[in-house]
């Protein structure tokens, strides 16, 4: 099985950015982490704090792969370019956030990729991706 990771932008300062919304674990000590509870599960892991990027690699990946978790950042809340790229690829998408999008400024409680993608996971932290790995692997 092969389940695509893609952050968005600021996300590759996990761990060092707003500890006490992200946590002080950096994204790649805790996707080792995942790969040891999922050694059967391929995964690759992008980031990228550009748009188009983002985009690229959602059609690179989006119709080989088993699955994407995407954690759009804050394109989640502007990007319907990324929303329309989750809509054209056949790979299901679920959408992560680390912090409640939903108790925090109001413009974060919209979301534009939530209505493509198969669901969205908000509020419980870094653990949020071991769950859509978990549906990801039950749902294949």
């Amino acid at each position: 099985m092969k389940i695509a990771v893609i952050n968005g932008p600021n996300l590759n300062l996990i761990g060092t950015r707003e500890t006490n919304i992200y946590g002080n674990q950096s994204f790649e000590q805790y996707l080792e982490i995942i790969q040891k509870i999922f050694p059967s599960v391929d995964f690759e892991y992008f980031q990228s704090n550009i748009e188009g990027e983002l985009i690229n690699y959602l059609h690179q990946v989006g119709f080989e792969f088993n699955g994407v978790i995407l954690n759009a950042g804050g394109y989640t809340h502007t990007s319907v370019a990324i929303g329309d790229a989750i809509g054209a690829i056949t790979s299901p998408v679920v959408e992560v956030h680390i912090s409640n999008i939903h108790a925090r400024e109001e413009f974060r409680k919209v979301s534009l990729i939530s209505a493509k993608c198969m669901g969205s996971i908000v509020g419980l932290g870094l653990k949020g991706y071991e769950l859509a790995v978990r549906w990801l692997i039950e749902n294949k």
